[in-house]
């Protein structure tokens, strides 16, 4: 249901023309279907082991390839709800990844809250710097970042 109402807010956010400044902005927490705001933290265990693990399989099954990310380093958050509080709440972050090939590459993602799957849980989007081989997030992962 949340999925279903982000989505169709989305689409009526993106069919304004009014700056946004200009328009009536209602935080997240305050609808009629609330957002909670919360969300895990950059550093959480369970989201940097989704990360690895999402990345290990995506190399395997797509790219023919043993790359693994073996741990993060220098996990830091780069943005808490940038575009401002009436959007769903998501948190951007940046780490280095030591991959199994003995490069350290910048990793840049973010947790959405309620956009898992069926719109339950929290929902990560991640892109490791020139591993980004199908472009997603192209130019080296700049769309990944707020």
């Amino acid at each position: 249901m949340r999925a279903l109402l982000a989505l169709t807010l989305l689409a009526s956010a993106t069919a304004l023309t009014a700056p946004a400044a200009g328009r009536e902005q209602i935080p997240a927490e305050a609808r009629e279907i609330p957002w909670t705001g919360r969300l895990p933290a950059c550093d959480d265990p369970a989201v940097l082991s989704h990360i690895a693990s999402n990345f290990a399989s995506k190399e395997a099954n797509y790219w023919r390839s043993s790359l693994r990310i073996d741990s993060f380093v220098k996990v830091r958050p780069l943005a808490w709800r940038p575009w401002g509080a009436d959007y769903i709440p998501r948190q951007f972050c940046s780490a280095l990844a030591l991959v199994s090939d003995g490069h350290e590459r910048p990793v840049h993602y973010s947790m959405r809250e309620d956009l898992g799957p069926i719109g339950i849980g929290w929902n990560v989007q991640w892109c490791v710097t020139g591993l980004d081989r199908n472009w997603a997030y192209a130019p080296w992962c700049k769309e990944a970042r707020p």
